[in-house]
């Protein structure tokens, strides 16, 4: 069975742990000077050298070189012994699946027997987080007056679930995140030795989806290594998702042609193909946040194609920057965002649709401005006429719309898990108005109209206005533009409300 890259180049001496030199040389000096501690703590993200250096220190202590400073040195029979995984006195133990009071208390019983083959036994505890309180309460009368010949390396990557009292019972390392030139050096190393053939964007790719994390980094390597082809720039995007499909361009440009039949289309055809709606999400975010890099003037931290570049380039110049930033936010919530339910796709559709909508300067729930019922001009930009028309008077509310505007999350929080639909949509609602017996919900597009405006869904809202407020209502859902909302005492299907709808703006009322 061929060895995973990890383990084949896994340090075996101190020079060849890298990106954590502030822990080398603090564990190398205590070894020179021979003042070892009895227990330390490694906390730090996964894969950045914990259970590495945890070994080299075992192997450090158990070395039969004569001379500290060569320790270890990978000759003596304890080192080769370590390095082959049969040293008796390296115990390494996984909290995760030993985490109870009994497993401690075995722990405790066997180690005051004394070392088969070295001077200390050393007991490597990973992922001691996952240790029960109970199981941490064993452990510490062990960790403050430990035998002579034990040594405790507890190793974590979440280090706030650590009891302070374990805590100040051992020396504490954290260990950073590898930096991304490091990484790539070593993948370089890798790549030579066995004969690979890789791109250099590929290998700075490959380091920065590793996170900063030398592990995750080689193994991704390894996984590369295995399609049997030239690791290219384009092999890594596909095999590790990031790579810029059809659809990401073709989404981004229903957005900026303003076309959401497009864009809705083009989601449901690569959703209908198997696509995942979060990793699609993701995918946008990560394109929309190279069109930042770009507006930056950082085109070179962009991993693309050269053909991608080209194209990201005209879409960058096409954005201002607030835009590319509201996007990334918007489909960034999408990518995270679990209230889809049973319908997958709403969360992806819905951020579609906001991105579509204008920025407004607040995102709460609007009410609309109410004004004598006078003739009311409407105008856009210079190059379009002005609109004038009589504004009809609404109904008297049967209830205030304040009441409902403040208590409109609540309302839609409270509904169950079966009608997260509808507790999407609700969210979504950007103007409420009470005209008479009606309650007019205003919705950013048509999409969002017609997702809502169901008969089914209709009656939740009214059965829930009913079970609050023991009215009972009718409701009528309207696109409310964001450049401009239609007032309550507006008609909503007149000749102004057109013209708001289609961009118009109100820029008095008499």
């Amino acid at each position: 069975m061929t060895q995973a890259l990890y383990r084949k180049y896994r340090p075996k001496g101190w020079d060849a742990v890298i990106g954590q030199d502030h822990v080398v040389q603090t564990l190398t000096n205590s070894i020179k000077a021979d003042r070892v501690g009895h227990a330390y703590l490694f906390a730090g993200p996964r894969g950045t050298g914990k259970t590495t250096v945890a070994r080299l220190l075992a192997k450090a202590v158990n070395c039969l070189n004569e001379d500290p400073a060569q320790r270890p040195c990978n000759a003596c029979e304890n080192c080769k012994a370590v390095n082959e995984n049969r040293f008796m006195d390296m115990i390494e133990i996984d909290a995760a699946s030993n985490n109870g009071v009994d497993d401690v208390r075995d722990l405790r019983e066997k180690i005051n027997f004394s070392p088969s083959q070295g001077k200390y036994k050393v007991y490597v505890v990973d992922e001691v987080h996952m240790l029960s309180s109970g199981a941490f309460n064993a452990l510490l009368k062990t960790l403050e007056e430990p035998p002579p010949h034990a040594i405790f390396v507890l190793a974590t990557t979440e280090i706030h679930k650590i009891p302070a009292t374990v805590l100040s019972r051992c020396q504490r390392h954290e260990f950073r995140r590898v930096p991304v030139d490091e990484i790539v050096a070593n993948l370089k190393h890798i790549v030579a030795a066995e004969n690979l053939a890789a791109d250099d964007e590929a290998l700075t790719l490959i380091a920065r989806q590793s996170a900063g994390g030398m592990r995750d980094a080689q193994s991704l390597l390894d996984q590369l290594s295995s399609t049997g082809t030239k690791i290219t720039l384009a092999l890594a995007q596909t095999v590790l998702g990031t790579a810029t499909s059809k659809t990401v361009l073709d989404i981004i440009s229903s957005i900026l042609d303003h076309q959401p039949a497009h864009g809705l289309e083009t989601i449901h055809r690569a959703l209908d193909s198997g696509a995942d709606p979060r990793s699609l999400a993701r995918q946008i975010v990560e394109y929309l946040r190279g069109l930042m890099l770009i507006q930056m003037g950082n085109i070179d931290q962009v991993e693309a194609t050269r053909e991608v570049k080209v194209q990201m380039d005209a879409h960058a110049k096409s954005f201002n920057t607030s835009d590319v930033l509201r996007m990334m936010k918007i489909f960034n919530n999408a990518a995270t965002d679990l209230r889809g339910g049973w319908q997958p796709s709403l969360s992806i559709e819905l951020a579609l649709a906001e991105v579509l909508d204008a920025p407004t300067e607040s995102s709460q729930i609007a009410a609309p401005v109410r004004t004598q019922p006078k003739p009311v001009p409407v105008s856009r930009t210079e190059s379009k006429p002005e609109v004038k028309s009589d504004a009809s008077v609404s109904d008297n509310p049967i209830i205030n719309s304040g009441d409902i505007i403040k208590s409109w999350k609540q309302l839609a929080a409270s509904l169950p898990k079966s009608q997260a639909n509808l507790s999407a949509l609700l969210n979504s609602v950007k103007m409420i108005d009470i005209q008479g017996k009606t309650l007019v919900l205003g919705l950013a597009s048509d999409v969002l109209v017609s997702k809502i405006d169901k008969p089914d869904q209709i009656e939740a809202i009214q059965k829930l206005i009913k079970d609050n407020f023991n009215v009972e209502l009718s409701v009528r859902c309207i696109v409310t533009n964001a450049k401009g909302k239609i007032p309550a005492n507006v008609a909503q299907d007149g000749m102004v409300a057109a013209a708001i709808q289609h961009g118009g703006e109100i820029v008095d009322m008499e």
